[in-house]
């Protein structure tokens, strides 16, 4: 295991020779790289241990140790107690025996992705990449590959921006409930060890929870990010919740500076995704899990997600969610400056599951059709008008958003402004009040000129009017279970 102390003794020495330092004031320079603001849809993957018993959610490390939880009832009577089958003995059965760093690769850029960020580390400790500072790595056991460095290899080759995202914050506590029964938690707690730390965990939403991180915990988190950074480049740093505490704060700023620095050194443009305003605003990007906005933001910004409800990873019984229904979300979202970043959950064998294919293919074919809307678009004067309100903030997307022919989001690149119908009118009659001709008593404030509209991805054609109440478009033939997306062709 690396010597901590002149790993830290390099990140200040980097830190020191940077533009970028250590402070909210300084880290508030880095803007938004543009491939990001152009791309808009990413892929985010949560695969690891956890994937082998593929039972209740990516939180089945935890709750195997929670004593009465149904994860905890599974395990002893698939496995047996925990004191004799632990959470590290999935490891062997990890195998990866069927991943394909590159068949992964080409169904995520068939699916219109842009970028892919693979999860590096979840909260169960697992690092799915070589390391120098734990054994306790895929590299080393289970597969034994570098997964995460395969993928990013094959992410180059093809043309898409790698990333990788970090939740070993949530380490500190994450094992915590072995320590209060009889279980393998407490045969080794030593830093490099899989279940070091195994603290009581308390309250996370507590940002001054006690027992606090340690030190050497806040160091080591330091440390392990900074070698994801060095080792693979990503190009989007992603961290989940819980480094809001406050004791993260130190080590975050110097986190973020470090990486900044390494990119000005490799001239990369690159940011940091981060939630539950853990990063100073203005210094990083705004991600909102789960959720989005109600309304447009004049700063870009993110929305992870997943295509099942109940869980990150794969388990046997994931409720997936509708291509159609993430298709209207990924057109919401970036009417509204937002980037779709949606999850898959690969099995254990490191095969993608027919229904994230299949969703992915679907979302695919779509954008095919009518990427031209989305990619390199922006906002335009107004996100969008119609009858359904879309509920703003966290771990809302279970809420089934009913969208009607009359809900509308527009975008707009070059000389087009895109109406996007976020469900085919059966009429095929459609109304875009926001695009109206003016109206004398001042309602309408839509001054341009229209040269043509027409319907992306289909043969047929349409035709259009405008008067006070809108630009009426008819296009009879038109049948999609997915969005319609106009392009208006301004003078």
């Amino acid at each position: 295991m690396r010597d901590l102390q002149k790993d830290l003794e390099q990140i200040d020495e980097v830190i020191a020779a940077g533009p970028y330092g250590a402070d909210w004031e300084s880290l508030g320079g880095h803007g938004v790289p543009r491939w990001f603001r152009d791309a808009k849809f990413g892929i985010f993957i949560h695969w690891g241990v956890y994937s082998v018993p593929a039972f209740g959610s990516e939180w089945y490390p935890r709750n195997m140790y929670i004593q009465g939880s149904p994860e905890y009832e599974h395990h002893i009577k698939t496995y047996g107690p925990q004191k004799d089958f632990g959470y590290k003995d999935f490891i062997p059965q990890f195998r990866a025996e069927r991943f394909d760093a590159h068949s992964w690769i080409d169904l995520f850029k068939r699916s219109g992705a842009k970028y892919v960020v693979p999860v590096a580390e979840h909260h169960d400790g697992f690092q799915m990449y070589r390391s120098g500072i734990s054994h306790w790595n895929a590299f080393e056991m289970g597969p034994k590959r570098d997964t995460l460095g395969e993928l990013c290899d094959a992410m180059e080759e093809c043309g898409l921006v790698g990333g990788a995202s970090s939740h070993r914050a949530e380490h500190w506590f994450f094992m915590g409930g072995g320590r209060e029964f009889d279980s393998d938690v407490k045969e080794s707690l030593q830093r490099g060890d899989l279940y070091w730390p195994a603290m009581p965990e308390g309250d996370p939403q507590d940002l001054y929870s006690v027992p606090e991180p340690s030190a050497e915990f806040l160091q080591d988190w330091l440390v392990r990010t900074c070698e994801i950074i060095d080792r693979y480049r990503p190009k989007l740093l992603y961290f989940d919740w819980w480094i809001q505490h406050n004791s993260m704060k130190p080590y975050l700023k110097k986190a973020a500076a470090y990486y900044y620095n390494r990119a000005e050194e490799w001239g990369e443009e690159v940011l940091i995704a981060y939630k539950h305003d853990a990063f100073m605003f203005g210094t990083a990007v705004v991600d909102i899990e789960r959720g989005q906005f109600a309304d447009a933001k004049p700063y870009p910004w993110q929305t992870d997600t997943a295509v099942a409800l109940n869980s990150w990873c794969y388990t046997e019984k994931n409720e997936y969610r509708s291509a159609a229904d993430l298709i209207c979300d990924l057109v919401d979202i970036v009417s509204k400056n937002g980037n779709l970043l949606l999850n898959i959950g690969p099995k254990a064998d490191g095969t993608i599951p027919r229904e994230d294919e299949a969703i992915l293919l679907q979302i695919g074919r779509w954008l095919e059709r009518n990427g031209e809307a989305v990619y390199g678009s922006r906002v335009w004067r107004t996100y969008g008008e119609g009858p359904t309100r879309v509920t703003e903030g966290a771990f809302s997307d279970g809420i089934k958003k009913e969208f009607t022919p009359q809900d509308v989001r527009y975008t707009c690149k070059k000389d087009s402004v895109y109406a996007i119908a976020l469900q085919c009118a059966p009429d095929g009659l459609y109304c875009f009040p926001a695009l109206g001709e003016p109206d004398p008593s001042g309602g309408t404030v839509f001054h341009g000129i229209i040269k043509t509209v027409d319907v992306l991805g289909f043969s047929e054609g349409c035709s259009w009017q405008q008067d006070e109440r809108g630009l009426h478009v008819r296009a009879e033939k038109i049948v999609s279970d997915e969005p319609v997306v106009f392009r208006v062709r301004m003078a």
